[in-house]
């Protein structure tokens, strides 16, 4: 594509721009979100069975853990926005079978309840005790004919709250799978804490199916990504590196992304354009070093595409090798005292 891309400065948005929106609009279902999926439509589809026949028996649900960068919330939105048949939360549409938020900071039970009100599209102008707040909530959700409520960023229910916050939220979790007249299923998605916050209590355990986006393994994973980097080349029109073909380069891409699917699609989508910004016909390995230093500021010598003994290499801090403003490069002598 290099050769057929050109700049339009009437509308500041180019033809790499508008190129890599397509990429980044992709989506590679890897093995966790296969796992999610299926877990997904088995909780779904139990839900509206219970629907069918008059039942509200406690709903279930799931917990996606993993670290920053696994691609966890990406992969909870691909799975709302493809999932057949489901009725997601639309501008003037008042039926929402499924509702997705993030918490808000402080992710205290009065402030979640008031988020989900204004999700909901029911703001509240004066304010409301928690438990009046969370009445509201479960109304809505019924009125809304809501089956499944996504929480992102849900370690913050347990990061910086106290015993007494956190059991309030966990009864607050419980009530939602438990309400008489209309139970939801909930969706937590966040950082492995979270997983620290339902093991608090046996009863939300038991209501939990887990799916963790662990870390990419270079063996199980070495084909699937070989053939992500293909098809994000083949997208743009580049050939590809033979080197670029080989397990060994997949290890080094997989540990400078510090081993998380989503920062692996990140370092490609730069490594594609720096490709097209250069204007090379070919995705080669100067792309991924390039790549590499623009994300984290190092200095070349900590660049896992350049360095030899790479796995030494934390991939997840800035500026490695920089030295300080307040730092001399050159160690200073001791002179002689007079």
């Amino acid at each position: 594509m290099s050769n057929k891309i050109a700049a339009t400065a009437a509308t500041g948005v180019d033809d790499i721009d508008r190129a890599l929106a397509q990429l980044r609009a992709r989506f590679f279902a890897h093995r966790y979100y296969r796992k999610l999926q299926e877990s997904f439509t088995t909780l779904l589809n139990h839900r509206r069975a219970d629907l069918e026949i008059g039942s509200q028996n406690e709903a279930h649900g799931i917990a996606v853990i993993g670290d920053s960068g696994s691609g966890k919330t990406t992969a909870v939105r691909r799975l709302f926005a493809t999932h057949p048949d489901l009725q997601t939360l639309q501008p003037g549409v008042e039926k929402a079978e499924a509702v997705s938020l993030s918490l808000p900071s402080p992710a205290s039970v009065k402030f979640v309840g008031l988020a989900c009100l204004n999700v909901l599209g029911y703001p509240l102008r004066r304010d409301r005790t928690s438990a009046v707040i969370w009445d509201l909530v479960h109304n809505n959700l019924q009125l809304r004919q809501t089956l499944v409520l996504h929480f992102d960023e849900a370690q913050d229910f347990y990061i910086n709250q106290n015993t007494r916050e956190m059991q309030a939220m966990i009864n607050t979790l419980k009530a939602l799978t438990q309400n008489p007249k209309w139970p939801v299923s909930i969706i937590l998605s966040g950082m492995p804490q979270l997983r620290d916050l339902i093991n608090m209590d046996t009863q939300l355990t038991r209501r939990f199916t887990p799916v963790h986006f662990s870390k990419l393994d270079p063996a199980l994973d070495a084909l699937p990504i070989m053939k992500m980097v293909a098809g994000y080349a083949k997208t743009t029109d580049l050939d590809i590196a033979p080197d670029l073909k080989d397990k060994a380069f997949i290890r080094r891409l997989v540990h400078a992304a510090a081993g998380e699917f989503g920062l692996t699609v990140e370092l490609l989508l730069s490594a594609v354009e720096n490709a097209l910004r250069n204007g090379k016909q070919k995705l080669d390995h100067t792309c991924f070093v390039q790549a590499f230093a623009r994300r984290s500021g190092c200095m070349p010598d900590f660049n896992p595409f350049l360095r030899e003994d790479y796995t030494s290499i934390n991939a997840r801090l800035l500026l490695l090798g920089q030295i300080p403003d307040d730092e001399d490069p050159e160690p200073k002598k001791k002179g002689r005292k007079r």
